[in-house]
């Protein structure tokens, strides 16, 4: 089974940048889609982004223009670059592997970001 670790969190300060890696531990060639996501403290999980094999990328609306979502399919890994954080964009970051019908198939245990204000 496909082992997801996220990597790149931190405590940074409002206007900060971090950059996210998911990195699997098997090729990621053979799927089309992986997504990033979130969760707060007493919040339900948010969609950040996805990427597809094409390179198609979508984001959550309030989070265009500050994040984008890449991957290198040699690498096996996947990025999530945040420029111009803000204390709301503290959470937990959880990268996953899309399955049928939109199922997470694979999922990682993620990686902490903490925005100072």
């Amino acid at each position: 089974q496909m082992q997801l670790m996220e990597s790149g969190g931190g405590l940074v300060q409002t206007g900060g940048s971090l950059r996210l890696s998911c990195a699997a531990s098997e090729s990621i060639a053979g799927i089309d889609v992986m997504r990033w996501y979130r969760q707060a403290p007493g919040k339900q999980r948010e969609f950040v982004a996805l990427i597809t094999n094409s390179g198609i990328t979508n984001y959550a609306t309030s989070l265009k223009g500050r994040f984008t979502i890449s991957r290198d399919n040699a690498k096996n890994t996947v990025y999530l670059q945040m420029n111009g954080l803000k204390p709301e964009d503290t959470a937990v970051y959880v990268c996953d592997a899309q399955g049928p019908y939109g199922t997470s198939m694979y999922r990682g245990q993620g990686t902490q970001v903490t925005v100072s204000s």
